[in-house]
């Protein structure tokens, strides 16, 4: 009788294991139609759909979305077989839910490769930093169309860009890729930068939150600046993006902030991202800034990316377990998925699925938009007596430097474009990261030689008594100077490499007109400034920069570029004079102290400290002239409505580029002004146009910490309508009453 008791007992044991069973597997069913459901609907709520996906996932699931590999062998680790090779990384998806996996690029210009023997080549956009130079936020927005598209046929649907640190260093090493030195210009230009990426049902990532502002020592630096100070620079530009462009990720950086990684920053990435500014989206890290689990994780980070980089795989296993073991919270790793989720719900990455279908993208125009960036990015610093555009009338044009006959210069590191037909110039620079140096196949001589009919020779610029002979024997020399910047690196000082400016002065020295082109990633020094016609600065012009260049150069297009960062005269007049770090061992830890600036980045230390500069924010010539007339201003909506008229009263058709700055006399604000708004008008000669600029309301405001809120200040404030910083033409007064509103308001 005891033996069959023992046996009934285990029976009944089974059928309610059995039972339990079936529940779970009932409920789990339910839980994936559910999701199912949501995923089958694109206009329901994404953070639903989010919610109810992560509500049928299982532990490992979620575990396997938080956590990304590199799409490249590295370090001993294979890449994934599904991920897209020699690219950024890759995350699986859950195939019985619908959740593709994710596959990612590198891509501040671009859809990039990885270096390797047959790299990928796709269309480059100019660097981002002559994007700014535009002050054109259409051509952003089309910018960013072009690449999300070649991205999505490339296989890709996260794409890492765009960048919004602020140029406090001007020797960064990744200046390029960003967006300059003013928090509204580059977060507006980064904004809709993010707009047109995700226009193509992809996720973009704003990057690198925050104050990842120089590359020297960039994983071991500790940043140190105040809340407010912050709130009002770097934090500013990445609020003004976020709100513009709505990214689904954003990429914290590999420093510390106030003594804690970026990557696990309770007050950026808790505090200031997700409680104070809404943000819904996630939080990826940097391929390298994770430091832990179970920190990062409470911390705020959602992601993380590239794990090889890392010093452990912290979000596999190990997250897993510290979910299973309590000491992170089941909520939050569903906060962390579902905010995954939500951003590729919201941008329709599963309704989109992407595909590797290169034969599809058009190369030609996507050209054309990267041309017309370029276009509108380069700027006329100086133009002696007219030189420019090129009259046709020399009959020998020597060409100098910098590749001319051949190419344009690219910015080095991940963000890399590799060009159509591979780089004409083989072989120069690093042999590994972050090189090798790329040019783009588009020569500025050859565009030059289908529009005029001078005679036009080449010489390398390397040996400099040579270089003088050639443009001693020309009617008109065209130097090209280059500097190549790139992640990882900053520059030593802000000559010119290479003793290009002994070339430069050489040749100026010829007695010919001198015409210089400065192909760079940030402001150099021009010790030859005064002895040259003209300077014009191209940047990285991307892979149509040689046509670009040319049009600007004889005058198909107005050079309509302006500034979108100060060029000092030298660097004793920075807040810095060497960079933090500088000369440090290897793996050094230090401090840089943001706070001696504080929010006065750029044109404001300029004003603040009454330093002269080489050539102020905002500054670009054109090649006709514009007249400003009826500046008023008008309280509207607890900030400041402008209005004015711009006349072209030159004699060709140009781009006129008004710049609204803000003042407020005993303000306590950082520096004595600000940049309000702007505009950009297309006119033809003698014509008119009224224009109308809102002023953004935190550019007249001080962050509070105490209370967490902007306050604008009652009293008077002067509008100052300039075409630069150092070139005001008009300016009124208006009242404000005080008014207050919260961080993440406006």
């Amino acid at each position: 009788m005891r033996q069959l008791s023992m046996i009934m007992k285990h029976r009944a044991k089974h059928r309610v294991q059995h039972g339990a069973l079936a529940l779970t597997l009932i409920a789990s069913a339910v839980h994936a139609m559910a999701a199912d459901a949501f995923a089958d609907n694109p206009k329901a709520d994404p953070d639903q759909r989010a919610r109810a996906a992560v509500a049928a996932m299982t532990l490992d699931e979620k575990i396997q979305t938080v956590f990304g590999y590199f799409s490249t062998d590295f370090k001993g680790t294979a890449k994934p077989k599904e991920g897209v090779p020699f690219t950024a990384g890759f995350i699986p998806g859950v195939q019985r839910l619908g959740i593709p996996h994710q596959q990612l690029t590198d891509a501040g210009t671009g859809v990039a490769s990885q270096p390797n023997p047959s790299p990928r080549q796709r269309t480059a956009l100019p660097a981002g930093i002559a994007t700014a130079a535009s002050w054109n936020p259409a051509l952003s927005y089309a910018g960013g169309a072009m690449i999300g598209k070649e991205a999505r046929l490339s296989g890709h649907n996260v794409m890492l860009a765009g960048g919004v640190n602020l140029q406090r260093e001007p020797r960064n090493g990744r200046n390029f890729e960003y967006a300059g030195e003013d928090p509204l210009l580059s977060g507006v230009i980064a904004g809709e930068q993010i707009r047109g990426i995700q226009s193509n049902h992809l996720v973009a990532t704003v990057k690198h939150f925050a104050y990842n502002d120089q590359e020297t020592g960039r994983f071991k630096v500790n940043v140190k600046i105040g809340d407010a100070a912050g709130r009002m620079s770097d934090l500013l530009a990445f609020q003004i993006a976020i709100e513009r462009g709505n990214p689904g990720s954003v990429m914290c950086a590999y420093n510390l902030v106030n003594g804690a990684y970026a990557c696990e920053n309770d007050h950026l990435l808790n505090k200031v991202l997700k409680r104070d500014w809404g943000y819904k989206g996630y939080v990826m890290s940097d391929w390298g800034a994770v430091h832990s689990t179970i920190p990062a994780a409470l911390s705020g980070l959602d992601q993380q990316s590239g794990w090889p980089f890392d010093q452990s795989p912290y979000f596999n296993g190990a997250l897993k377990e510290a979910v299973e073991n309590g000491h992170v919270p089941q909520s939050r790793l569903d906060d962390m998925v579902q905010r995954i989720l939500r951003a590729m719900y919201a941008n329709g990455v599963m309704e989109h699925p992407v595909q590797v279908e290169p034969e599809k993208i058009d190369f030609a125009a996507s050209a054309q938009v990267s041309q017309q960036a370029a276009e509108e990015g380069i700027v006329l610093l100086k133009n002696r007596n007219g030189v420019l555009p090129l009259a046709g009338t020399q009959r020998t044009i020597a060409i100098i430097g910098g590749h001319a006959d051949v190419g344009v210069l690219s910015g080095g590191g991940s963000s890399q474009v590799y060009p159509i037909g591979g780089s004409p110039v083989p072989n120069e620079g690093p042999k590994t990261f972050p090189g090798p140096i790329v040019y783009l196949p588009s020569s500025p001589m050859q565009a030059l030689a289908k529009r005029l009919q001078a005679k036009l020779v080449y010489h390398d610029g390397k040996d400099a008594a040579a270089a003088a002979r050639l443009a001693a024997s020309s009617d008109l020399a065209l130097v090209f100077a280059t500097q190549w910047t790139a992640e990882s690196i900053d520059q030593p000082d802000l000559s010119l490499p290479n003793g290009q400016d002994a070339v430069i002065a050489a040749v100026a020295a010829a007695g010919k007109p001198t015409v210089v082109v400065l192909e760079t990633g940030s402001p150099v020094t021009m010790p030859w400034l005064a002895n040259v016609d003209a300077v014009v600065q191209a940047w990285y012009p991307g892979s149509r920069g040689g046509e670009a260049i040319a049009r600007v150069l004889t005058g198909e297009v107005d050079a309509s570029g302006r500034l979108p960062a100060t060029f000092p005269m030298s660097v004793d007049q920075l807040p810095r004079p060497v960079v933090d770090g500088t000369g440090l061992p290897e793996g050094s830890r230090f401090t840089t102290d943001y706070d001696i600036e504080g929010a006065a980045v750029g044109y404001k230390w300029f004003d603040k400290k009454g330093h002269k500069p080489l050539f102020a924010f905002g500054h670009g010539l054109s090649y006709t002239s514009f007249k400003y007339t009826g500046l008023a201003a008008a309280a509207k909506d607890g900030a400041i409505d402008v209005s004015f008229s711009v006349t072209n009263d030159g004699k060709r058709a140009g781009k006129a580029v008004p710049q609204v700055y803000v003042s407020k006399a005993g303000s306590g604000w950082e520096a004595p002004k600000r940049l309000g708004g702007w505009d950009k008008l297309a006119l033809q000669a003698g014509e008119s146009r009224a224009t109308r600029v809102a002023i953004d309301p935190r550019t007249l405001a001080v962050f509070d910490s105490a209370s967490g809120k902007w306050k604008i200040a009652a009293g008077e404030y002067t509008v100052i309508l300039a075409e630069a910083a150092d070139a005001p033409v008009a300016t009124v007064k208006v009242r404000l009453p005080a008014r207050e509103f919260a961080a993440g308001g406006r």
